[in-house]
């Protein structure tokens, strides 16, 4: 990969991650306060759903920051190494966690009686997109694993 592609993807992360903490300071809180003000009988799960929101975007930005250190190990060209294997995990351990954390959210609304079909629907998108990310990085986990090995016995031979 071009160091200039890298240099541009790295941007974009950052980017991203400064547009998240913005979400995290500004817009969860406003719209949890707005929720609240605007529907009475749920107005107890406005901090439950600051802190859900917050804990939600904290692992996107994890994830972000993974892909931020694989990149460097591109540009470095010591992907396919040990050090690769912590940052993958850490991905997917926040993956999971954003997806149980949509579940939880899921199940309280539903608990709640407050569930509107359209925020059923995209609940259980986003259990089913973070199941997908989940399983698709778990393979790619195995994947990395192979070629590192591979890798290394090249190293051995040659």
């Amino acid at each position: 990969m071009h160091r200039s592609t890298i240099a541009v993807l790295k941007v974009i992360i950052a980017a991203l991650l400064l547009l998240l903490v913005c979400c995290q300071v500004f817009i969860v809180p406003a719209v949890a306060a707005q929720s609240a003000w605007r529907y009475h009988e749920i107005a107890y799960l406005q901090i439950p759903g600051i802190v859900v929101g917050i804990l939600f975007l904290l692992c996107v930005q994890i994830v972000l920051v993974c892909v931020w250190r694989l990149l460097s190990l591109v540009r470095e060209d010591s992907i396919f190494s040990e050090s690769a294997f912590p940052d993958v995990d850490v991905s997917l351990g926040a993956v999971v966690g954003a997806t149980v954390l949509v579940v939880v959210t899921l199940v309280t609304l539903i608990a709640t009686g407050v569930m509107t079909p359209s925020i059923a629907l995209l609940c259980v998108l986003g259990v089913v997109v973070g199941a997908g990310l989940s399983l698709l990085v778990v393979v790619l986990r195995g994947l990395l694993r192979k070629a590192s090995r591979l890798e290394h016995d090249l190293s051995e031979v040659v």
